[in-house]
């Protein structure tokens, strides 16, 4: 079952964003599957179907805003590391 979220704003946040209402909406909804993807809340595929945009878009707008489209920790960075130097 779809859900709908309502957000109550004025005037002046669209002013203040040099947006449309359209616009202030889709940017909406991409700011809260981003950041629902950035706390490990959704995965990538689940974050770009809230935001209602194709995985690969939703990949290429996480650097947009400053994110990273894969998150590693130190420990699998090193572990992909040590992998890739096997392979040369």
């Amino acid at each position: 079952m779809k859900q709908t979220l309502t957000i109550d704003y004025g005037d002046d946040v669209l002013l203040a964003l040099g947006l449309s209402p359209k616009q202030f909406k889709e940017e909406a909804k991409i700011l809260v599957a981003i950041k629902l993807y950035e706390l490990g809340r959704l995965s990538s595929g689940a974050a770009a179907k809230l935001a209602d945009i194709p995985k690969p878009l939703f990949l290429m707008k996480l650097a947009d805003y400053g994110m990273d489209a894969f998150q590693l920790t130190k420990e699998e960075l090193q572990r992909d590391l040590t992998s890739a130097r096997r392979h040369l």
